[in-house]
């Protein structure tokens, strides 16, 4: 099985999060369309991506709107 390429394949809500994911444009254009044009990277947030537990693309956007909200 290839790994998934960060860079230029598809993401959907589905799409897990891997221990070769890489914050890529591509990322970044997902999550806008999830998010909003608002999104943005921060540090905590990354690190809270690549922590190790398991995840999908969809998991991600909801826990960047749900520390939105709590700001």
């Amino acid at each position: 099985m290839s790994l998934f390429n960060w860079h230029s394949d598809t993401i959907t809500r589905d799409t897990p999060v891997l221990g070769n994911y890489k914050n890529t444009q591509n990322v970044r254009r997902f999550l806008k369309s999830q998010c909003g044009e608002h999104f943005k990277f921060d540090r905590p947030f990354m690190q809270w991506i690549k922590d190790g537990t398991e995840k999908t693309m969809g998991d991600v956007a909801d826990e960047w709107r749900r520390r939105q909200t709590s700001n």
